[in-house]
């Protein structure tokens, strides 16, 4: 009979992380609510669980956000040139009700268009998503009140979408729940929420992130291929995964997530691709041929060069630098120290493709978000970036205002926005350099000084390299947990045993 010290040790879980207590500006920011969580507090005894606030919070988010575009859903979307720029309330979804054929019935992908884009521009589940909202729009009144309606029909699927990303971020890292909130309170988030429709493909994407936290690699694949056929980007976190198994020697895992995610994407796009491939194919087209665009380094150079480069030229630039990043990952992720991180190294994949991308609209945001908060959870760093998020909202709303106010030019100018854009590429470039100086010293990581692996690393949590490169090969085989350098011991400095 076991004894009771070997019992008590046996079913002894480690405690939650408490944010107020390892991050300043989580412990400065919690005096608006009573300051830290003190020793005696008794923890799990109240219904006010962290994924119940933290989704509570988010919904509370999303409707200020709702709030921020009234202006505009009472009359800018409809009156006045430049009206939804000035008050920075545009979004896409009340005009392509009509300009996408929604008003009219016609289905998205068969029926053309009129006009000059001759069908939906959007992958297909993304258009799969728009065309069930436009069947809850009533089809009665003026044009502008189904053009309201349809905005807010979307806005309340969106906003089911919003709790699924903040609930899957809170749930992944189980050590780390409040690390939901970065998402939830993010203001970025609530300002671009509504603009387009990524928040389906974001939130398919967190829960497919949840999903490989607890060592579902197939269910991981199946929704990581529903995410792809929403939005392009979540297939690149393929990437990187490819990589960090090889390192763990993890190949089924990985298998059966590629397979989950190629059945998924199949299964979605096969009907249309076969039966209206014209239509079908229209998004990776569009993606080909659209020219250089808002809120990337290239539409600073074609605005600033006498002979800009070619559409051609952009795309293979653009496609060369995309590759270098990878291969850059792929060397970070072989050669780290310690085995990186999913979360940090899908951030880095997917921050790169939008940093080298021809176009960056500023719902892109949404995209990194959850990321960012699995990858460094740390308020500093992560108020920065969304502070270098917001003035771009704020710039090229303004930049439109001012191309679109005539002579009256009210807004900002285009060196002006330059800046914005350059703070866009500053603030993501900052987050990427502290995700990767976390790689390269993993006891400043706020997920492993803390005591962790690689909590959304699923079978990679904890596993045994079988293949490195460079100093993490020698030797050969070594613990994940084990790293040449500074030794981290679970939260703690090894040489001193001083808390960080």
């Amino acid at each position: 009979m076991p004894s009771a010290e070997s019992t008590r040790a046996s079913v002894h879980e480690p405690d939650p992380v408490r944010p107020t207590q390892e991050d300043e500006v989580a412990a400065a920011g919690s005096e608006l609510i009573g300051g830290p969580l003190g020793r005696r507090a008794l923890l799990g005894a109240s219904w006010w669980t962290p994924v119940r606030v933290i989704a509570l919070v988010a919904i509370g988010m999303f409707a200020l956000g709702l709030v921020q575009k009234a202006p505009c859903y009472n009359g800018a979307w409809f009156f006045g040139a430049s009206s939804q720029y000035t008050h920075a309330c545009y979004s896409d979804i009340p005009h392509l009700y009509q300009g996408r054929g929604f008003a009219d019935g016609l289905v998205p992908y068969f029926d053309k268009l009129p006009g000059d884009m001759q069908y939906l521009e959007y992958p297909v589940l993304t258009g799969v998503f728009m065309e069930v909202a436009s069947w809850l729009t009533p089809g009665s009144g003026t044009i502008q009140d189904q053009e309201q309606w349809y905005w807010m029909v979307n806005a309340g699927m969106l906003m089911v979408c919003a709790s699924v990303i903040a609930v899957c971020v809170t749930r992944t890292h189980a050590r780390r729940p409040w690390d939901g909130l970065l998402v939830a309170l993010a203001p970025a988030f609530a300002l671009t929420a509504t603009i387009n429709w990524d928040l389906l493909a974001v939130a398919l994407t967190a829960a497919a992130m949840l999903m490989w936290s607890r060592g579902r690699s197939l269910a991981f694949g199946v929704l990581l291929g529903l995410a792809t056929a929403a939005k392009l980007y979540p297939f690149l976190i393929l990437g990187p995964l490819l990589v960090l198994c090889w390192r763990a020697g993890k190949w089924r895992e990985f298998g059966a997530a590629l397979g989950g995610a190629i059945v998924a994407w199949v299964v979605v796009n096969g009907p249309v691709m076969l039966f209206a491939f014209e239509g079908w194919s229209k998004f990776y087209t569009f993606s080909q041929e659209r020219g250089v665009d808002f809120g990337s380094f290239w539409l600073i150079m074609a605005q600033n060069s006498d002979n800009p480069l070619s559409i051609d030229t952009v795309n293979t630039l653009a496609t060369l630098l995309m590759l270098v990043c990878c291969a850059g990952v792929a060397v970070l992720a072989l050669t780290a120290p310690r085995r990186p991180r999913f979360a940090q190294l899908a951030f880095l994949i997917v921050a790169a493709f939008i940093l080298t991308n021809k176009v960056y609209s500023p719902q892109y945001v949404l995209w990194l978000v959850p990321l960012a908060a699995l990858a460094r959870p740390k308020w500093r760093d992560f108020l920065i970036w969304q502070a270098c998020e917001v003035a771009y909202f704020l710039g090229i709303w303004m930049y439109l205002a001012y191309t679109t106010s005539g002579d009256a030019h009210k807004g900002l100018p285009t060196d002006g926005y330059h800046w914005a854009i350059g703070l866009h590429l500053l603030g993501t470039l900052y987050l990427c350099v502290m995700i990767v100086r976390d790689i390269f010293m993993p006891e400043r990581d706020p997920v492993r000084r803390s005591g962790d692996d690689d909590p959304s690393g699923g079978v990679l949590d904890g596993a045994e390299d079988v293949f490195a490169l460079g100093p993490a090969a020698r030797p050969a085989r070594h613990a994940a947990a084990q790293f040449d350098g500074p030794q981290v011991e679970w939260g703690r400095q090894g040489a001193t045993g001083g808390s960080l």
